[in-house]
């Protein structure tokens, strides 16, 4: 739910109308089933996916992915520093570079909840998206969508495949819901947890409930992101405003035509998810940086290094290129996503098909060669994208 996904959401809703509900459906059933996959994989090997992935390969092979992963959350921590400054610009007026700068602040609750019961992190993120969930879930009474051509977006549409466009907004929607390093942190989450290990039903009965739980979590991500879309499509999309392609932009065009409350809650939620994120992207990259290279660092300092990764280059671009600049920024952030997507999903599919290393949950055939085809499509539409 973090600002990159608002940002092709809102994009793909005013250009394409509700074409790309498809899409947003079919990344959220691959996030279900990846995750469905880690789970198994943490739960199996007892290591997480960056462990296991250091003791199944060679050093070189290791770093590369170490460096892809990381390469992926500095994506995902820009997408998070450009949507909390816009929404602290919305929300207060500050200038878009002085809210980037803000964003370092974030590092105070990692301070905070760092050490403390891990039950405290998940109901703080439990209580944002909340909030988000219910902000949209608003937004869509409001704005009165078109009921046939909402439904008809779910089915599948040629439009990526003529558009490069709508292509490029696709694969963003696809890394930004998926989002690689997330399948590295739920495999060491689902760690966190005392699983009785007496018989393979009991891990199994552990597993499915994980499933669930995960499941649920999705659920409510795929129906947040469609919300966002059908907000873009139902707004501007049916009054000719085709090219909204910002979160200012969106925000302000909402105002006259929903109500200055939709606004002020479309801000509010915005700063909601890029919190949110940048909980779960320092979980993640500190599951990373210690599981690929046994390197470890306090939260607070890893937090402080990422963002400033990402902070550099939003500053500079927002300097040169304006505020305009910024949402371009975030698109690209999103393909980065998708392109570092295949270098999380064939190490999962590959140890979780390991009868060795999963023992009696090793993957069914089918469900391997299903695994192995989802990598294979998402590898295909990123090299789709560069094809002139």
């Amino acid at each position: 739910m973090d600002p990159g996904n608002w940002s092709t959401d809102i994009a793909g809703g005013s250009a394409y109308g509700y074409d790309l509900l498809f899409i947003i459906l079919l990344a959220s059933l691959i996030a279900i089933f990846l995750q469905a996959l880690a789970v198994r994989q943490g739960i199996a090997t007892e290591r997480d996916l960056a462990q296991a992935c250091r003791d199944s390969y060679p050093k070189p092979v290791v770093a590369v992915l170490w460096l892809i992963i990381e390469a992926a959350i500095v994506a995902t921590d820009l997408a998070e520093v450009i949507g909390s400054a816009v929404a602290l610009k919305l929300l207060f007026g500050l200038p878009l570079i002085g809210g980037v700068c803000i964003t370092a602040l974030d590092v105070l609750i990692i301070l905070f909840t760092h050490g403390k019961n891990f039950r405290i992190l998940e109901g703080i993120v439990a209580a944002l998206v909340i909030l988000i969930t219910v902000a949209f879930a608003v937004q869509i009474g409001l704005s009165k969508p078109q009921t046939k051509e909402l439904f008809a977006g779910f089915l599948p549409s040629a439009g990526i495949f003529t558009d490069n466009n709508e292509l490029l907004i696709a694969i963003g929607i696809i890394g930004a819901t998926v989002m690689p390093h997330n399948l590295f942190l739920h495999s060491s989450l689902v760690l966190t947890r005392n699983i009785d290990r007496s018989s393979v039903d009991t891990v199994n009965e552990a597993i499915k409930y994980f499933v669930f739980d995960s499941t649920f979590c999705l659920a409510c991500a795929l129906f947040v992101n469609a919300a966002i879309l059908i907000v873009a499509a139902a707004t501007f999309h049916v009054n000719g405003l085709t090219d909204v392609a910002t979160l200012e932009d969106a925000h302000s065009l909402l105002a006259p035509i929903l109500g200055s409350g939709a606004s002020v809650l479309f801000a509010v939620a915005l700063l909601a998810a890029g919190q949110n994120s940048t909980l779960t992207g320092t979980l993640a990259g500190q599951i990373v940086m210690e599981g690929f290279m046994t390197w470890k660092i306090r939260p607070v300092f890893r937090r402080l290094f990422t963002r400033l990764l990402a902070i550099i280059p939003a500053v500079v671009v927002v300097a040169i290129g304006g505020d305009h600049s910024a949402n371009d920024l975030l698109i690209i952030s999103q393909v980065i996503l998708s392109i570092a997507l295949p270098f999380a999903i064939f190490p999962l599919v590959h140890i979780t098909a390991d009868k060795t290393k999963m023992g009696p949950y090793v993957n069914s055939r089918f469900i391997t060669i299903f695994a192995y085809a989802i990598a294979f499509l998402v590898l295909i539409l990123d090299i789709y994208l560069f094809i002139p």
